[in-house]
């Protein structure tokens, strides 16, 4: 269900492959997903890609009416599905290195929560995104969480409210697409190039430390935003991009 590649540059290509499935994000795919982000937390960045016509159409539904069955009508199960989900999002989140969703086809309800969970994305003219689950009497309340951290409130209410499905220029004039391109795994990775060119250490600490501040108070982001500055000042990769900068040379990065 999950294809795991490492580039010479240090990127890894991470390719949900369950493409009859639109890549719906099962219990066996969403631990499949968090087994390889974990097998990718020493690369210098991570593109995730899906194979087929769908990104991923979001939780499976056969498997989540496969489970009114069972003696509690599914509850367990259900509760199950979503804590999986909700830590392999955060884990999406919280990975050390930045992760890039490379979107081609449709991304829809977990689906485009998991793009919104990623760092940035890209995707084709072709992309389509949506939260429909109030067309199945299922609000996306999950998929809200992702989604109204990437895009302004309205937009999100209208998308969850409606159902209605956003183009790639839509969401990109919302800000849950970085770039529209021709192919989207080349474009994510020329991102992802520019990324693992950079200092390991000084990526890594830069997620961190911009997580860190988002959910912060003004004063309280500075405070810490600060505190990031003053380690990243103290690694070695920093003395030798000044003075690779002031020396007008190329530098040459230690990622310690």
């Amino acid at each position: 269900m999950i294809i795991q590649e490492r580039r010479n540059d240090g990127v890894a290509l991470i390719t949900l492959d369950r493409p009859k499935a639109r890549n719906a994000l099962s219990i066996e795919m969403l631990e499949a997903l968090a087994e390889a982000l974990h097998a990718a937390e020493d690369a210098r960045c991570v593109v995730l890609a899906a194979n087929g016509p769908a990104f991923s159409a979001g939780h499976d539904l056969r498997e989540l009416t496969a489970a009114r069955e069972e003696a509690d009508g599914g509850r367990g199960f259900y509760a199950r599905t979503m804590a999986l989900c909700s830590r392999v999002m955060q884990q999406v989140v919280n990975h050390p290195v930045p992760v890039i969703a490379a979107v081609e086809g449709i991304a829809t309800a977990a689906g485009c929560q998991l793009v919104a969970s990623c760092d940035m994305a890209v995707a084709t003219s072709a992309s389509k995104f949506c939260t429909p689950g109030v067309d199945i009497a299922l609000f996306c309340s999950t998929p809200a969480v992702a989604v109204s951290r990437a895009i302004p409130r309205k937009a999100a209410m209208e998308m969850l409210l409606t159902g209605r499905m956003v183009s790639a220029a839509e969401a990109k004039d919302l800000g849950l697409v970085n770039r529209i391109v021709e192919d989207a795994r080349a474009g994510a990775f020329e991102l992802a190039s520019q990324v693992a060119s950079r200092s390991a250490v000084t990526i890594r600490m830069g997620k961190r430390g911009f997580l860190a501040q988002a959910g912060l108070p003004l004063a309280e982001a500075y405070d810490a935003a600060s505190e990031v500055m003053v380690e990243n000042m103290m690694a070695a990769d920093a003395a030798e991009g000044i003075g690779a900068f002031l020396g007008k040379r190329a530098p040459q990065w230690q990622d310690r």
